[in-house]
């Protein structure tokens, strides 16, 4: 008997259906015609064992007690899923082959793997082991993924490199967590100060940029146009304004003095001294640049980029993204795996297109006309199997349904990633640009105009993009400057983040790093926590009462603050996780093994402890978690108790709940 372990009951049921019928229906899984079963894990069956069942003293918070490092590891099983464990043992000892069928990413591999571990299967079975990975639950997809079985001896280093980056998070959660909170009791804190490797560089963000905001001195800088026009003939007198237009001063270097690290002119008198010398003045053309440019449809969506547009767009938070995307990928099969990080496509997909493209024409009414004129001969640079591992983009399925059986958030998000995919069937938007130099009085002066050619894909959003026009010039031509303007303006600080612009800066983290090295690192990982992991750690930050929102602005709270300023700066900068990544990606490539990533982690975190032990904290009296975190909550220390740290579960709702520890 073959037996199909599936990450969740959805995934299950839509294996089941494209095998052999008739089927049988038992508790926790399904029969097969053949004889085969598909059965399910309910996210993770498993977690870490909390200290004391290593222990029992280290039930108590004690700094003495730190740091606490497992000798062997121990799994627990869940008490709420220990039923589909049971389940399981028993399918798992009657079965000849095991297919794990988890989600298509790292923590997707380990999550049924632990399973076929802790329940102790042979070594002969386990070799024997198959892995699929489905990354789209309509039926035609499954049933060409269940045809590309692989051994699951290929995907070992994924694991591993899973199982070494939640057992170091809970190592840094858990001691830390408790360092920090007892210490910060003892300076008369009440509630929790939860630490973690992802967690709290992401409030170090947040916080550094409301200090940034909060320092901010505005200063004044200053802009000159020159007000240039035609030296019309008599007979022109009545032209259009068309003949009139403004070109902007570009300071010399002579200028430099005068002017702040973004080349902004801070010397009132000096731009005044230019208004008067262009007034009345001739403009000479110096130079004359035109060119024909042309802008590739954007790419298909990864999950932080359809958080982030969904942010800008509708407002929507980074989880109620990623719970939207789970009911349309697992509810109503109209998308694919959501949390993928990638935003390219395996070109064996384009023989669906024409399927995809009719679907979203059905399901999506807004849509309508742009479905029937995409060109699906048009092969977008979208399309590159090279780009493509285990997930590809998000984008919609072959399957269709009447929108009235969505929600209007569901439909919206829906559209926004069908408009996505079919942008990948317009041509190139084109235009063309102008840039006109001018030499007034001595001065530099440009003028920038720019005018579309071919809309292309952006015939599918909304708004066209604006036009500049500047009449026809060639280089000698003398224009007159009428008179030149000054413009007052004020520098602004920088501004508060927002969902989209967190997930932004969390996805290119590199932006904050000074080190060349970490920043290459940076840009080539996930960057700050992972697709899957990032409206999570949002969220428990804001459950933790280290966040607060105000409208749609992200603001941290005088906790969070007190926490950062406390901490090793070590501690709150991105740093570190680019080291554990980088490592980590080298383990899953089996360029290093788990030892040589562990044990260094292992040696860091004593000194972090030891560091923690000697830390005075300040501005904490007084303060206390607003969110009512205790001490004692299973979940309150800042790690992940499940095996990978996934903490993954069958649906949006549970994930809501579980989902956030991951990456803590």
């Amino acid at each position: 008997m073959k037996l199909y372990i599936a990450e969740k009951p959805s995934l299950g049921r839509a294996i089941a259906a494209v095998l052999p019928k008739p089927h049988k229906k038992h508790d926790g899984y399904i029969e097969t015609g053949q004889g085969d079963c598909v059965s399910w894990c309910i996210g993770h069956l498993l977690e870490q064992a909390d200290p004391e069942a290593y222990d029992p003293a280290l039930k108590k918070w004690q700094l003495d007690k730190l740091p606490i490092i497992p000798d062997e590891w121990q799994l627990e099983p869940k008490k709420q899923t220990r039923k589909q464990l049971t389940v399981l043992r028993k399918l798992v000892k009657q079965a000849s082959v095991l297919v794990n069928a988890g989600d298509p990413d790292r923590e997707g591999q380990l999550l049924v793997d632990e399973v076929i571990s802790y329940l102790k299967v042979p070594v002969s079975k386990r070799q024997n082991t198959r892995r699929v990975l489905i990354s789209d639950l309509n039926p035609g997809a499954v049933r060409k993924a269940l045809n590309n079985e692989r051994s699951n001896l290929e995907f070992v280093p994924l694991a591993t490199s899973a199982l070494a980056r939640s057992r170091a998070d809970w190592l840094y959660g858990i001691n830390l967590t408790r360092a920090y909170t007892l210490k910060g009791q003892q300076a008369g804190y009440k509630g929790v100060l939860s630490v973690g490797r992802v967690q709290t560089p992401v409030l170090g963000l947040v916080v550094r940029r409301d200090e940034e905001i909060r320092q901010f001195q505005p200063k004044n800088y200053y802009e000159v146009l020159a007000h240039l026009q035609f030296q019309l003939s008599a007979a022109d007198k009545t032209a259009s304004d068309e003949h009139h237009f403004t070109a902007q001063w570009q300071p010399s270097e002579a200028c430099l003095p005068h002017m702040d690290e973004e080349g902004r002119v801070l010397n009132k008198k000096l731009a005044e001294h230019v208004v008067t010398r262009i007034h009345d003045q001739p403009a000479l053309v110096t130079d004359v640049e035109q060119q024909s440019k042309k802008e590739s449809p954007p790419m298909p969506f990864n999950l932080s980029q359809l958080q982030i547009a969904a942010n800008k767009r509708f407002g929507f938070s980074a989880q109620q993204v990623l719970d939207l995307c789970q009911a349309l990928y697992e509810k109503h099969n109209l998308i694919t795996y959501p949390r993928s990080d990638s935003r390219h496509l395996p070109k064996e997909q384009l023989k669906d297109v024409s399927s995809v493209i009719q679907a979203i024409g059905r399901t999506a009414h807004n849509l309508g006309n742009g479905a029937e004129q995409a060109d699906q001969a048009l092969v977008s640079k979208a399309w590159n199997d090279s780009k493509v591992d285990a997930h590809h983009a998000i984008i919609p399925t072959t399957k269709s349904m009447d929108a009235s059986r969505l929600s209007a958030q569901e439909l919206k998000l829906y559209e926004l990633v069908a408009r996505q995919y079919l942008a990948q069937f317009y041509p190139a938007y084109r235009y063309n640009t102008q840039q006109i130099s001018f030499d007034i009085a001595g001065g530099l002066f440009i003028a920038k105009a720019r005018q579309n050619i071919d809309l292309g894909w952006k015939k599918l959003f909304e708004q066209e993009p604006d036009e500049q026009h500047l009449p026809a010039m060639k280089k000698g031509d003398t224009l007159h400057c009428s008179h030149g303007e000054l413009l007052e303006k004020q520098t602004q600080p920088p501004k508060h983040f927002t969902d989209a612009t967190l997930l932004s800066a969390m996805t290119g983290i590199g932006r904050f790093v000074k080190d060349k090295a970490i920043k290459k690192i940076l840009k080539d990982t996930d960057g700050l926590g992972t697709e899957a992991t990032r409206a999570g750690i949002i969220e428990l930050l804001f459950k933790r009462g280290f966040l607060q929102r105000q409208n749609k602005l992200i603001l941290s709270t005088p906790a969070g603050q007190a926490l950062i300023n406390n901490l090793p700066e070590s501690a709150t900068l991105p740093d570190m996780t680019a080291h554990w990544e980088s490592m980590l990606e080298q383990i899953s490539q089996k360029a290093l093994k788990y030892d040589g990533f562990m044990t260094p982690m292992q040696q860091q975190l004593n000194s972090m402890v030891e560091q923690a032990k000697t830390t005075q904290m300040s501005g904490l009296a007084g303060l206390e978690n607003s969110n009512g975190f205790k001490k004692k909550g299973r979940r309150s220390s800042g790690y992940s108790r499940s095996g990978s740290g996934a903490g993954k579960s069958s649906g949006s709702k549970s994930r809501q709940k579980t989902g956030s520890n991951r990456n803590a």
